[in-house]
């Protein structure tokens, strides 16, 4: 709970840091930008924009809600904690585009951490149905199949660190497995997952193979609040709020490791 909540107070803090961008930074219009940092063994650091502390000590796995942001481009800092901008072990600049949408995640051990930038598609599905994307950001698995569980492959051959297509499907309740590329052993099993008519899900891929870890975000087309698909077995994974575009472009890089769990 008290993560949660700094986690809250430091998506504030960002909110408005980035509201007082200079003029000379902004195109006209916005994006919409999510950031995940998905990378398993990096330890806790601050994030600095244009100059700013903006977060400290954000935690993995943790995502953000589809943002508006102004588009333009903006200085990012990553340092250790407690350690001031000039301390940084990354320092890169973010360029958005007016009218996209982005994924942006930290990506990879923390020996090999960079962001990997996905642009996502946020239209509504037909009437009735959902449309479903599954991120594989587990840095160590090989290129996995997303199924039905005992039935028909739905994604073959998806490799770290990509995104599938996106799949659009009658609403329901739906057994969702993933397994090695080719094979047949279950390494995440989703049952009764239930897709509701008019909604995006991104199903991730997190972890080490060795604890791959399911997480699942839920996007209602203009809308776009974060809530969780129910499974038979009553489970939720964990999604709190962090900040948007400084943990974008570096991925939230090196952040405290910490078990999540679907």
């Amino acid at each position: 709970m008290k993560l949660r909540k700094l986690a809250l107070r430091s998506l504030v803090a960002l909110l408005l840091v980035l509201a007082i961008v200079p003029a000379a930074f902004a195109q006209s219009g916005t994006a919409k930008v999510r950031v995940i940092h998905a990378s398993p063994d990096a330890p806790a650091v601050d994030v600095f924009v244009n100059g700013d502390r903006a977060l400290t000590n954000v935690p993995f796995f943790t995502a953000s809600d589809y943002l508006d942001l102004p588009a333009g481009t903006y200085r990012i800092q990553v340092a250790p904690t407690g350690q001031p901008a000039s301390a940084a072990v990354i320092d890169a600049n973010a360029t958005i585009a007016a009218g996209k949408a982005y994924t942006i995640a930290a990506t990879g051990p923390v020996a090999a951490i960079k962001p990997t930038v996905i642009e996502d598609d946020l239209r509504a599905p037909a009437a009735g149905n959902a449309r479903v994307r599954v991120y594989h950001f587990s840095p160590d698995a090989p290129a996995v199949d997303v199924k039905l569980a005992g039935g028909d492959t739905l994604i073959s051959s998806l490799a770290f660190p990509d995104a599938s297509g996106y799949l659009e499907v009658p609403a329901g309740s739906y057994d969702l497995q993933v397994t090695p590329a080719g094979g047949s052993a279950v390494v995440i099993d989703l049952p009764g997952t239930t897709l509701e008519a008019g909604k995006i899900y991104s199903v991730f891929a997190t972890n080490v193979v060795a604890s791959i870890t399911p997480e699942v975000a839920v996007t209602t087309p203009a809308a776009t609040p974060s809530t969780l698909p129910a499974t038979s077995e009553g489970a939720s994974a964990p999604l709190a709020l962090v900040g948007a575009l400084a943990l974008g472009l570096i991925g939230a890089a090196l952040f405290m490791r910490r078990r999540a769990a679907l």
